[in-house]
């Protein structure tokens, strides 16, 4: 089909088929009003968009809390027992890194915050090769 009007058919043919073609897009137009409006769907969009920003934060702050109390549990049971000083020393770095990493994340830096947790995870895990 290539959208010429065929060869038989005269101008007012093809005249006649694009205002027909008008009046129905002027009949779509009408009807548009009972169907609801773009600015609609991009509320109900945003109120998701805003769930998930909140669910990012408190996974961060949460995460970067937990492992903050592990970090320093683990600093405290190394100092009791005999380890080399270093090992505390890298618990305690790590716990210091994830208790910013929380902060970042309560304020809305959830991606900053993720990168934070891995580092002091692997501060930690540091730690835990020297023992």
């Amino acid at each position: 089909m290539s959208g010429r009007p065929d060869s038989d058919t005269g101008p007012e043919a093809a005249d006649s088929q694009a205002a027909a073609d008008q009046d129905e897009s002027h009949d779509l137009l009408d009807e548009s009003d009972d169907l609801p409006h773009e600015s609609d769907d991009l509320l109900d969009g945003s109120d998701d968009l805003l769930e998930d920003a909140r669910r990012a934060r408190w996974t961060a702050a949460g995460t970067g809390a937990a492992l903050t109390l592990a970090g320093l549990a683990a600093a405290l049971l190394r100092l009791i027992r005999s380890a080399p000083a270093l090992v505390p020393a890298a618990y305690a770095g790590g716990a210091a890194v994830c208790a910013a990493a929380a902060v970042l994340g309560s304020r809305g830096r959830t991606r900053r915050a993720l990168w934070l947790l891995i580092a002091g995870v692997m501060v930690m895990a540091l730690g835990d090769q020297f023992d």
